[in-house]
């Protein structure tokens, strides 16, 4: 039943970066792609009425993480206490800014609630690429399963890190041009004109640098954590995930030239959650590495609920995943075609 709960966990939080990976991505793009207010009323229009529930990916996440794994869930959300606390006011910024923004026709008032929506994506992208690579790397836990990381300390990695060092950088690198490449692609899905022209283009020019990034997280993490390839090693058929990060990476760039935005976005989509399943299958069965004694580690075993709640928790929890992918699919579908400046701006 472990198993099957820490898979659970990470499909939701691969949900959540596929679909709210795109919202994101629209806000870093935000003051690069947009030349007037037509064209920033397309980019908040694309995401306007599904961004709300995209984050609702995170928040059943972090439920479904308290139920599952409650030991974890205490020492994971104590060490990062202060990141958690930055995020939560970014994601309240970013909310801010697209409600906020066009309650008042005023020029410094659009400006910095534009601002405001563009620093708080990008900077969510990069924490939240940081928090994984943390994870990926450990944390230095302490017998009582709590520890406690300053934001950063001399930027290397070792026994006792902080939250910012440079591998960490390099995992905020890692989602920052991924879920910007993820953001041009749907853009160039739901825009038109010269808007459209403009996000495709920056995904073809961008593809490279995600290319680069993805190679060198990819070294660095063997790195910096070589126990990873042991999960591989034991699972050879685990290997077929980095073969479908080079598919995924080629078919965004072949579908993108050849105009297919769907194809290229669905592209993306797959990149993305493959990426976050080979860093599940490194860390598998370990939950939360300890940098300092692998004997420290918090695992699946040491951190799942009692049997009653994980069973009769799958019951309810088939349930009210059913009824998330019933809303999302009629929301998308409603919500589905090519997008304009206009109020009825929705084709079908």
């Amino acid at each position: 039943m472990g198993a099957v709960w820490f898979w659970i966990v990470a499909v939701m939080l691969a949900a959540y970066v596929v679909l709210d990976g795109f919202d994101i991505g629209i806000g870093i793009l935000y003051p690069f792609l947009a030349s007037n207010e037509d064209d920033r009323s397309v980019m908040m229009r694309s995401i306007g009425p599904v961004w709300d529930g995209n984050e609702v990916w995170l928040l059943a996440g972090g439920g479904t993480l308290f139920f599952a794994f409650p030991l974890l869930y205490a020492s994971a959300f104590s060490g990062f206490y202060l990141p958690l606390m930055i995020v939560l006011w970014l994601l309240i910024g970013r909310g801010a800014s697209i409600e906020l923004r066009s309650h008042i026709d005023n020029g410094v008032w659009r400006s910095f609630f534009n601002g405001v929506f563009f620093l708080s994506s990008a900077l969510l992208a990069i924490f939240f690429g940081a928090a994984l690579a943390n994870v990926i790397r450990g944390v230095p836990i302490g017998p009582d399963n709590y520890f406690f990381l300053p934001l950063w300390t001399n930027w290397r990695v070792g026994p006792q890190p902080g939250i910012l060092d440079w591998y960490t950088v390099v995992g905020g690198l890692v989602a920052l041009i991924a879920l910007a490449v993820h953001g041009g692609l749907y853009l160039a899905l739901k825009a038109t004109g010269d808007l459209c022209e403009r996000a495709r283009r920056f995904s073809q020019q961008a593809w490279f640098a995600l290319c680069v990034i993805t190679l060198v997280s990819l070294l660095a993490t063997i790195l910096v954590r070589p126990e990873t390839l042991d999960h591989y090693k034991l699972h050879p058929v685990s290997f077929a995930i980095p073969v479908l990060v080079v598919l995924s990476l080629a078919a965004m760039k072949i579908f993108t030239v050849r105009r297919q935005e769907l194809n290229a976005f669905l592209s993306s989509c797959l990149y993305l959650a493959i990426m976050l399943v080979g860093a599940a299958v490194g860390l598998y069965p370990t939950l939360l590495p300890s940098s300092t004694n692998a004997a420290k580690d918090i695992t699946v075993a040491e951190a799942i609920s009692g049997p009653y709640a994980t069973h009769v928790g799958l019951i309810w929890w088939s349930f009210g995943i059913l009824l998330a992918i019933g809303y999302f699919c009629v929301s998308y579908w409603m919500f589905r075609g090519k997008v304009s400046p206009r109020a009825d701006g929705y084709g079908h």
